[in-house]
Formats: C-alpha cells, sequence, structure tokens
C-alpha cells in the first residue's frame, strides 16, 4: 500500500526552531548572569560563618564556676554543708546554687557538670528529702539495684529513655546524682560527692 502524497509532504517538512530575538536573549542571559552573581554572593556570606561556627564547636567555651565558694556561701541559709566535690581533669562546672523549697516545701542545692565524654551529670542535696521528692527526682523511674562509690552504698534508680539517678545518705543529707553519663563517669562524681569537705572548711 502506498503513502498518500499528503503523508509524504508532512514528513519531509523540516521541524520549526524556536528563535530568540536579540532582546530575548539578552534577557535570558541577563537572568542567568543574576543568578551566578546571586548565588556567589551567598557563598561569600555563608563560608566565613560556617568557618566561624566550626571553630566554636572545637573551642566550647566553659563557664567558670567556682563550686566551693557558692557551696561556703550557701551553707548557712543551708543549714548543712553543701557538698562540692573535686572531680578530676575534664569534668567542668555549669552551674552551682542554692534552690529554695517551692511548692514540694524541699530546699536543695543544684550542682551541674559536664564530663569529659560530654555527657552532664547533676548533683542535688537536701536536709528535707522526702518520698514524693525522691521519686520526682529520679522521674519515676524505678529501683534497678546498688553501686559502691565512695564508701557510700547507692541506690539505683533506672528504666530506658530516663537518666539514671545514684541516691545515697553523705553526711546526713540525702545526695541524688542524675544524668545522662555511664556509670565509670557516675562513679567518679558520686566518689568525689562522697568524699567532699564540708563547705567553708
Amino acid at each position: 500500500m502506498s503513502s498518500t502524497p499528503e503523508a509524504h509532504s508532512t514528513a519531509d517538512q523540516p521541524v520549526a526552531k524556536p528563535v530568540l530575538t536579540p532582546g530575548a536573549a539578552k534577557r535570558a542571559n541577563a537572568s542567568v548572569i543574576g543568578m551566578i552573581m546571586a548565588l556567589a554572593v551567598s557563598l561569600l556570606v555563608l563560608v566565613p560563618i560556617m568557618l566561624l561556627s566550626a571553630n566554636s564547636q572545637s573551642q566550647v567555651h566553659r563557664p567558670t564556676v567556682d563550686v566551693s565558694a557558692v557551696a561556703a556561701n550557701a551553707k548557712d541559709t543551708a543549714g548543712f554543708s553543701p557538698t562540692a566535690p573535686a572531680l578530676p581533669d575534664g569534668y567542668s562546672a555549669n552551674y552551682a546554687r542554692w534552690v529554695a523549697g517551692g511548692s514540694d516545701g524541699v530546699s536543695q542545692w543544684d550542682v551541674g557538670y559536664v564530663t569529659p565524654k560530654q555527657q552532664f551529670v547533676s548533683v542535688v542535696q537536701t536536709a528535707t528529702a522526702n518520698p514524693t521528692w525522691i521519686t520526682q527526682q529520679v522521674k519515676d523511674a524505678p529501683k534497678t539495684g546498688t553501686r559502691s562509690a565512695g564508701g557510700v552504698e547507692w541506690t539505683l534508680y533506672d528504666k530506658p529513655g530516663v537518666e539514671k539517678s545514684y541516691v545515697g545518705t553523705v553526711r546526713g543529707t540525702t545526695v541524688i546524682v542524675s544524668g545522662s553519663a555511664d556509670f565509670s563517669e557516675f562513679d567518679v562524681v558520686a566518689a568525689a560527692v562522697a568524699a567532699s569537705p564540708a563547705a567553708g572548711r
């Protein structure tokens, strides 16, 4: 079966190509150049910020907290000697404060530390602990055993997804060591708390 003349004429026709006018081409080039310039300016702004951010992360600034001095100042108010543990290099205090009793009526000495493994450990001490307060401090975690550190037998509270806690008695006060650190770092802090001299001595 032979093709019709109309089919031959349609197939033989050249495909029309769009032609940009000089003005359109200039506008298109201007848009591309503008995009490249905007990208270059963005990079010039972002690169220094990224470099500064990387540098600040590599040299993390740690506040200087004199735990012993704050503990000595809190001693008269507390009615007991707030612990000021002497920890090895690599442990740094990032706060130390006396917290007056709120609705629970429990006033407490509260100190926070960053460990060498960049984990957090808090030490809370009070002379007026009660079961409800302890439950709140350990975030409702169950008792899972005991740990010995610094000559003190600590009760361990632990459950998945919750910071673990050591609860013990030090010089007639209740001390709770809590945080995200592993047991080796917990033991270092707990032992230092047990061995810490009374504030003001």
